[in-house]
């Protein structure tokens, strides 16, 4: 999924090569996102693309040789001349008179000629890590680079040990390797590029664009004609309109002294991202988002503004709630916590931030959703995209929604730096705790973080790769937290320690459970209503317009689309489970992502779509069938109810954290998707039926709890 479609696309052609451009947003002015060395396209700008379209009109392109573009092998279709050319045909065919032109790299070159040369079609000019022949590179490097036979180092994974010598590895730098062991350079290279600690998936995205092109290609573009040094001295001699420079003065490819020539020559500014590599837009896409906003505002009208500053005095005390869409199960527990926030500070005034569906069960409640919320990249829609047949892995649809997350932080960003806000309290907001971590400058409110697991577990068969990534990923955020241990005023654990499971964040790292305890306070589960309510389930069932003797079973998948392949497999199995038990009732609840006309139909079966109070049933139903869902499961177990739960294959937390927490309590049959066959699951469903249970209890009072906790930062 990506977090935004272009609003246009096309292509244009230069010397018999067909370039693909895209456009993206409509407000001016507007930006031109260079493309770089051909071993990437235009996806490398992701984490820009829809920040950027939101304020301003961008438009894209993939250079020659990746992409949807063509891939010549001849040197002249990679000349910095033909390079030129493309970018003013890609402004021609968009109507773009002018443009903010942005550069990584190698592109540098090309926005330094356009800005000097067609002055007229530029307005300013961002250059990032530029590649240009202004200062000497690394000598180890240098000599390598001009090598046409193999290299004599050669390791399997591409990337180089610890501690060893980088020159050796720059040996990989010539034409015969590209042809050779091409996949092996891309390790090694991007390696090179993103020299900042954890950098996994910013190397693997690269590494697949790489795939997407050839040796062969770059041995042609490597071959092509580029500036002399004095020509580029010339260039930005000559520029008259604004320039940025940006390098990473950690940068393992080209050397800050360039950025600092760029600047030096051409009068315009230069920040230098300390500890930063070669592709920041990348590794700190807020920072350069940022960056290159402000830049680009210069260029655009100043309109119309006022400002409204308020006495202290008047300031009504304001929360912004980010509740996490992926299932309702958040909005449920985070409904129940701000109605006692209320309590607490009946004064105070709550914006929602989020997303389909818990937008909807928040219009039910009468809550205020904040209009930026339309902005919002839609993250069910993505983990739906990644599902297979009762299939999510978890982690990995986590990490390729990078995209996705950058772009709600800066609705997020925009928010809060428009608005004032007392409280932000995040559920599970990924995005916002990640980002504001790595960049703790943005932070001007109380901020309190909400989980019901912590960290990243790797799948058994993800093998020794993803033992190693899910590691990095919690080494991440253990060196987040012991770096910046204020950020977050206050981290709640929705539930109790004894619900932590027992394992490391990995290989020389702590034990989850004792770090947990160590930076977390408790608040135990949070159900959203108390069960004791409940109790009197005849006088509930026949509220709910169940007749006596019925045996009601209850069957539901959460707010997600991911549970349409169990439902089918329920559905198979209800004529059988209804010869089995007498007087059955079944009710599909499909909930708001799944069409019910999609499931097929079967005499006697029931099938609704969202049900707002869907946790009654649950507590009045006599069997449940659910997914592995932490909040239908610790429902069914507050309430006592007999329930069969199917985890999702490859979900690292319906299999572990959740799985952990109904062993605790003793509470819920498991059954294994691959096992299951329409008559199996009738024998479990009959088995199961109206079971006496006696889990072990589940606190109440959890909402209270931590309402208590949060009213503090009030």
């Amino acid at each position: 999924m990506r977090a935004r479609r272009a609003d246009a696309e096309g292509f244009v052609e230069h010397l018999g090569v067909k370039i693909h451009y895209e456009v993206h947003g409509s407000g001016g002015p507007t930006i031109l996102l260079l493309p770089t060395w051909t071993i990437v396209h235009k996806r490398f700008w992701k984490l820009q693309v829809p920040y950027l379209a939101r304020h301003f009109r961008v438009v894209t392109y993939d250079g020659p040789g990746n992409g949807q573009s063509d891939r010549p092998v001849t040197s002249e279709a990679y000349d910095q001349s033909a390079q030129v050319a493309y970018a003013l045909a890609v402004l021609d065919a968009t109507a773009t008179d002018r443009a903010v032109v942005v550069g990584l790299s190698r592109a540098a070159n090309w926005a330094l000629e356009l800005a000097a040369e067609h002055p007229s079609r530029v307005h300013g000019t961002v250059v990032v890590g530029a590649a240009v022949p202004l200062a000497p590179r690394d000598p180890v490097r240098a000599a390598h680079m001009s090598l046409t036979g193999p290299a004599p180092a050669i390791e399997p994974s591409g990337v180089p040990a610890l501690g060893a010598d980088p020159g050796e590895h720059w040996a990989k730098y010539n034409r015969e390797y590209w042809l050779e062991r091409y996949e092996d350079f891309l390790w090694f290279f991007f390696g090179q590029c993103f020299s900042e600690a954890h950098s996994t998936k910013a190397i693997e995205d690269a590494v697949g664009w790489g795939l997407e092109t050839s040796g062969a290609v770059l041995v042609a573009e490597s071959a092509a004609a580029g500036p002399k040094r004095a020509t580029v001295e010339e260039w930005c001699a000559r520029v008259a309109s604004p320039l940025l420079a940006i390098h990473g003065d950690d940068d393992h490819v080209i050397p800050l002294r360039c950025g600092e020539r760029i600047a030096e020559l051409s009068g315009g500014e230069l920040v230098v991202l300390e500890g930063a590599g070669h592709i920041p837009m990348a590794r700190d896409p807020v920072r350069v988002n940022l960056l290159i906003r402000e830049f680009a505002e210069r260029f655009r009208p100043p309109a119309p503004a006022r400002r409204t500053w308020t006495r202290w005095d008047r300031r009504r005390k304001r929360v912004l709630y980010l509740c996490s869409p992926i299932g309702l199960g958040h909005a449920r527990r985070d409904l129940a916590i701000a109605r006692e926030l209320r309590e607490r500070h009946p004064d105070a005034r709550i914006d929602w931030l989020t997303q389909h569906p818990v937008t909807r069960m928040l219009d039910d409640a009468g809550e205020h959703v904040h209009p930026a919320s339309r902005w919002l990249a839609n993250e069910s829609a993505h983990i739906e995209s990644e599902a297979g047949e009762h299939d999510l892995h978890c982690f990995q649809a986590l990490r390729r929604m990078d995209e996705i997350l950058v772009a709600n932080f800066m609705v997020f960003r925009d928010v809060v730096t428009e608005e004032r806000y007392d409280l932000v309290i995040g559920d599970e907001a990924w995005d916002v705790d990640h980002f504001l971590h790595e960049n703790p400058e943005l932070k001007r409110f109380g901020y309190a973080w909400l989980t019901d697991f912590v960290g990243y577990l790797p799948m058994p068969d993800g093998g020794e790769r993803e033992a190693l990534v899910a590691a990095d990923y919690n080494a991440e955020m253990i060196g987040h937290i012991a770096r910046f241990p204020r950020l977050r005023d206050r981290a709640v654990f929705v539930g109790d320690p004894d619900d932590i499971v027992a394992d490391r964040f990995g290989r020389d790292l702590p034990l989850i459970r004792e770090w947990t305890e160590a930076h977390y306070d408790f608040a135990g589960y949070v159900t959203g209503f108390d069960p004791e309510e409940y109790a009197d389930r005849a006088a509930l069932r026949a509220e709910l317009g169940y007749r006596p003797g019925e045996r009601v079973c209850v069957v539901t998948v959460g707010g997600s689309g991911v549970g349409a392949d169990l439902l089918r497999c329920v559905v198979d199995a209800f004529p059988e489970a209804s010869r089995l038990v007498a007087g059955l009732r079944m009710i599909v609840v499909t909930g708001p992502r799944i069409d019910p006309a999609s499931l097929p139909a079967r005499p006697g079966l029931e099938i609704r779509p969202y049900v707002p109070d869907l946790h009654r049933h649950l507590a009045a139903c006599d069997l449940a069938v659910v997914q592995g869902g932490l909040t239908t499961c610790m429902e069914l177990t507050a309430t006592g109810r007999p329930f069969i739960y199917v985890p999702l294959r490859h979900h690292f937390e319906q299999n572990f954290h959740v799985a952990h927490r109904l062993r605790r309590h003793e509470a819920g049959r498991r059954l294994d998707f691959a096992d299951l066959t329409p008559d199996s699951l009738a024998d479990a469903i009959a088995t199961e039926m109206g079971r006496e249970v006696r889990y072990r209890p589940v606190t109440t009072g959890g909402a209270a709890r931590a309402a208590a906790l949060l009213a503090d930062l009030l």
